[in-house]
């Protein structure tokens, strides 16, 4: 839909679309073989990586380090990111 119309807002109100919309991402992601967030999150931190919080999205959503997934390495704010992201074979995922 175009940016700035209202809809999507809108029908996040309504009763069992927030359901449906869910229950059909996670159906694509079955189809594409993508692992749930849990089995995602420990190969990435099997592989090496590190998983790091954003400050600004905890604040905004009111979560707290302990709603974070175990493995979390901390809470970054975007400076405190891209201090940690300029060295050489920095690999960036955003999920």
């Amino acid at each position: 839909m175009p940016g700035g119309l209202p809809f999507p807002s809108l029908l996040g109100m309504l009763p069992g679309v927030e359901a449906g919309v869910s229950a059909m991402m996670k159906q694509g992601m079955d189809k594409l073989d993508i692992p749930p967030v849990p089995e995602f999150l420990e190969m990435i931190t099997a592989g090496g990586g590190e998983i790091y919080a954003c400050k600004l999205a905890m604040d905004m959503f009111k979560l707290k380090e302990d709603d974070l997934w175990e493995g979390t390495n901390g809470v970054l704010t975007i400076g405190d990111f891209y201090g940690m992201c300029g060295g050489e074979n920095t690999q960036i995922i955003f999920t």
